[in-house]
């Protein structure tokens, strides 16, 4: 190999969804068990790994673009290696050593534990994967019919907080979405695995476990189990040492009396719940492959709040889809009015290549899309601001996430899930990262609380 592995430097990009986020934790883990050091360098490291997500248009170009930049370097010298992970090599396969010349290997998603290996032997091969030469290592095996085991990770996040993976895949066949397509139908991982995980997680300091999948509300239904994903909650309250267990990426179609019933009685799941609801217009709704209708998602709504006064709503949009006229986009205006989501997220529609969506007829015109968008987020806006107006003088439970050089203090009470929320500002606050305090709400500053620690 002409260096030895504990000379070889390795730099790692992560890119993309927090599933992407656990899948970079295990490729690190893999990498410095093996030997190689990770160094922060990445424009000067021997190898550069980019785990890239392919979800939509925005998320490819910005995997392209980090794929360029260290091909840039290779082609400088600065960089010997470049290795492409992640849900974009997965989804462009060789197409994305054609798009790119410089590429040492394009390593899919079933090659996740073996990226060290995979390192160590294109940096024995000699081939340089550039002037000319094809990218050598095409590793798009087909995807493994279980659930990858993601103990044993190299976090990424802060050391109180991180991501748990319940399962992989979607056997929803939304026609706006890639993902089954890339990564494959629904897979529940085993219960024990699941625990087993969290209680690896908690042990290493984490104090808050934010769930995640495709689609959280089937989890366990291809293992035939019934209320799955309520059973596995109930083994979470066992867990000593977990505070905080918050719930994303919920299908609102899975969403019954009996997960309700769950998390309002439960001491650890807090009252938040991220429900991606993508529309409320019947027709749209149809057109987009969803179960849901308006009656249906005004109704869990109202659910959700009666059986929980305090719950935390988040949600995600789509605007612009194909055929949406005024009338419809108005329609969803006023159902954001009416729901008062304390968060959401929105997307313009993009016809992403292979999904039915993209070949609809009554495409939408892009500066509509941004109209709208602006439109939405603007509505959204003023009712977020108009909520947090609402918790001064109130007084929250605050989990320390960070504390500045200059003791700037953030940190977030239950409603806000790590990296996509608001935070609070915490002032006068003696606590360290990963430490709950009491406070007081004492003012706001844009979509951020301002308190103080009483």
């Amino acid at each position: 190999m002409g260096k030895k592995r504990q000379e070889i430097t390795v730099g790692f990009v992560s890119l993309g969804c927090p599933k992407n986020v656990v899948d970079s934790e295990r490729m690190l883990a893999e990498i410095v068990q093996a030997g190689f050091p990770i160094t922060n360098e990445t424009d000067n490291a021997d190898v550069v790994v980019v785990n890239t997500c392919g979800f939509i248009a925005p998320a490819e170009a910005e995997s392209l673009e980090a794929i360029k930049h260290a091909v840039d370097c290779k082609l400088n010298g600065a960089v010997k290696k470049v290795v492409v992970a992640g849900c974009l090599g997965e989804r462009l396969g060789s197409e994305l050593s054609e798009k790119i010349d410089g590429i040492d290997a394009v390593v899919g998603l079933s090659q996740r534990d073996n990226i060290a290996k995979i390192i160590e032997k294109i940096f024995s091969s000699g081939i340089s994967g550039r002037g000319g030469d094809s990218c050598r290592y095409q590793l798009l095996p087909k995807i493994s019919d279980r659930a990858p085991d993601d103990r044993c990770r190299l976090p990424i996040t802060p050391q109180h907080w991180a991501y748990l993976r319940i399962s992989e895949g979607c056997n929803h066949r939304c026609s706006f979405c890639t993902i089954p397509s890339i990564r494959g139908r629904f897979r529940s991982k085993p219960m024990e695995l699941v625990i087993a995980e969290a209680e690896e997680l908690v042990s290493a300091g984490a104090v808050e476990l934010n769930v995640i999948a495709q689609d959280t509300t089937s989890y366990g239904r291809d293992l035939k189990m019934k209320n799955g994903l309520s059973a596995l909650l109930k083994e979470f309250e066992k867990i000593a040492g977990l505070a905080w267990l918050r719930l994303m990426y919920l299908y609102p179609t899975g969403i019954d009396s009996e997960l309700i019933e769950t998390i309002a009685n439960s001491e650890k799941i807090v009252r938040y719940l991220d429900v991606p609801l993508q529309h409320i217009n019947d027709k749209i709704l149809k057109s987009m492959r969803r179960p849901d209708n308006r009656d249906a998602l005004r109704r869990l709504i109202e659910d959700l709040r009666l059986a929980m006064s305090d719950i935390v709503l988040r949600t995600t949009l789509i605007v612009g889809f194909p055929g949406e006229t005024d009338r419809q986009f108005e329609e969803l205006l006023d159902f954001v009015k009416w729901a008062r989501f304390d968060a959401l997220g929105c997307f313009k529609f993009y016809p992403e290549s292979g999904t039915a969506a993209a070949e609809l007829p009554g495409q939408v015109p892009d500066e509509v899309k941004q109209q709208r968008l602006d439109e939405l987020m603007l509505t959204q806006q003023k009712i977020a601001f108009a909520r947090n107006k609402d918790r001064i003088a109130g007084e929250l439970r605050c989990l320390v996430d960070s504390v500045g050089p200059e003791g700037l203090v953030t940190g977030r009470y239950y409603g806000q899930a790590p990296d996509i929320d608001s935070v609070c500002l915490i002032k006068h606050c003696s606590a360290k990262p990963g430490q709950f305090i009491a406070a007081k709400v004492v003012g706001t500053q844009e979509y951020d609380l301002l308190v103080e620690q009483i």
